[in-house]
C-alpha cells in the first residue's frame, strides 16, 4: 500500500482507486455485461463496446467485468464470456476516464504470476484504472476441470494474495507453495502507481479480521439495511483495531429501472424492481452507513439499455458521482 492518504481519506493507491473510492461519499458503476438477458444465462453481447464508450460518457464511476471461466449451468450466468484480462485491455483502449474494475479474479484457478502480470499490464495500459478484485471461487464444478481441488483454495488464495503483493516490489523475494523467488529475476511491468489496489469478495475462505488486515477495499453483497450497517461496521471496527487507515467499502445491486419515476419497489435476485425515486432513497440509505460504491447490474431490465442509462446519469449521478469521481 503506497504512503498517505488520498483526497477522500482513504490510502492513497493508484488513479482509479482514488478517483472512485471517496469517504462518507457513494458513487455509482456499472457490472458488464451491458445486456438484459433475464433469466437467460449467456448474454448476446451485442452493442457491448458502444455501452461501455456510453457509460464512460455518461459520468459513471466504474465498469466491473466477470471471472467465469465455465458456463456452469447450475451457477446460472456466463458472466461476460470473454477472459476478464482481454477485456480489460480491450476497454482501456476503448474508454479514456471511467474506472476498470474486475469482481473478481477466482485466484485459486489462475497462477498469481500470470493475474499480476496480467493486472499490471491493464493498469498501465489504462494510465492507473484498474481495480483487482479477488475471490476463491464458488463454484466447484470448474476445480476439476483444472485438475484443482476445492477444499484448500483458501490457502492458495491467501498465498496468492501474497504473490500479487510481492510482484510490485523489483527482484522480489517470496516462498509460498505457489512457487519460489530468490530475488533473481524480475517481473515487468509494475503496477501505473507502484502498487494494484487488491479488493476482497466476501470472506473468500478467510477469517474478518484477516480480510479487514489484508485488503485494500472490500467488496460485499446486498442485505437488508439493518444487517448490512453492522456487517460495515464491524470490518471497520476489525480495520481500527488493526491500527489501519480506514478502507472503502463497494456492493453490488441488481436493478430492474421502471419508467413511472415513483413506482415502489418489487424484489429481484439480490435487488428491486422499482422507479427512480426508491432507487434515489435506497443509495442515500447505503451511503448512510457507509457504503462507498454500488455497482448496479442490469441483466434484469426491461427497459432498453441506453435509455435507462441515460436516465440513471440524468437523475441519480448528479447526487451521487458529482465531483472528481472520475479515474
Amino acid at each position: 500500500m503506497l504512503d498517505g492518504q488520498n483526497e477522500a481519506g482513504f490510502p492513497q493507491m493508484n488513479r482509479a482507486y482514488n478517483a472512485v473510492f471517496r469517504r462518507d461519499r457513494l458513487n455509482l458503476g456499472l457490472v458488464l455485461p451491458l445486456d438484459a438477458h433475464g433469466n437467460s444465462p449467456v448474454p448476446d453481447m451485442a452493442g457491448h463496446m458502444e455501452r461501455a464508450k456510453l457509460a464512460d460518457e455518461l459520468g459513471f464511476a466504474a465498469l466491473w467485468l466477470r471471472d467465469v471461466p465455465f458456463n456452469v449451468p447450475s451457477f446460472g450466468d456466463a458472466g461476460q464470456m470473454f477472459d476478464p484480462f482481454v477485456y480489460l485491455g480491450a476497454l482501456a483502449a476503448s474508454t479514456r476516464d471511467i474506472a476498470l474494475g474486475v469482481a473478481s479474479v477466482v485466484l485459486p484457478l489462475r497462477h498469481p504470476a500470470h493475474v499480476a502480470k496480467a493486472a499490471a499490464s491493464a493498469d498501465v495500459l489504462s494510465g492507473g484504472r484498474v481495480l483487482l478484485g479477488v475471490a476463491s471461487g464458488d463454484r466447484p464444478e470448474e476445480y476439476p476441470a483444472l485438475n484443482m481441488e476445492f477444499g484448500d483454495r483458501g490457502d492458495r488464495f491467501r498465498d496468492s494474495v501474497d504473490y500479487i503483493r510481492a510482484m510490485a516490489e523489483s527482484y522480489p523475494r517470496i516462498e509460498t507453495a505457489q512457487g519460489v523467488l530468490s530475488g533473481g529475476i524480475d517481473m515487468l511491468p509494475k503496477p501505473h502507481s507502484g502498487q494494484l489496489p487488491l479488493l476482497i469478495t466476501g470472506g473468500s475462505r478467510q477469517s474478518p479480521d484477516w480480510v479487514a488486515r489484508n485488503g485494500d477495499g472490500w467488496m460485499t453483497y446486498p442485505r437488508d439495511p439493518a444487517a448490512q450497517a453492522a456487517t460495515v461496521a464491524g470490518y471497520r471496527q476489525r480495520i481500527s483495531e488493526a491500527g489501519l487507515p480506514d478502507k472503502p467499502v463497494m456492493q453490488s445491486l441488481y436493478v430492474d429501472l421502471v419508467e413511472q419515476a415513483d413506482a415502489p419497489p418489487r424484489p429481484i435476485h439480490l435487488g428491486f424492481r422499482s422507479g427512480t425515486d426508491y432507487l434515489k432513497r435506497y443509495l442515500e440509505s447505503v451511503q448512510q452507513i457507509g457504503i462507498n460504491h454500488v455497482a448496479l447490474n442490469l441483466r434484469f431490465n426491461g427497459a432498453a439499455m441506453e435509455h435507462t442509462l441515460e436516465r440513471l446519469a440524468r437523475e441519480l449521478l448528479p447526487e451521487f458521482n458529482s465531483g472528481e469521481t472520475r479515474a
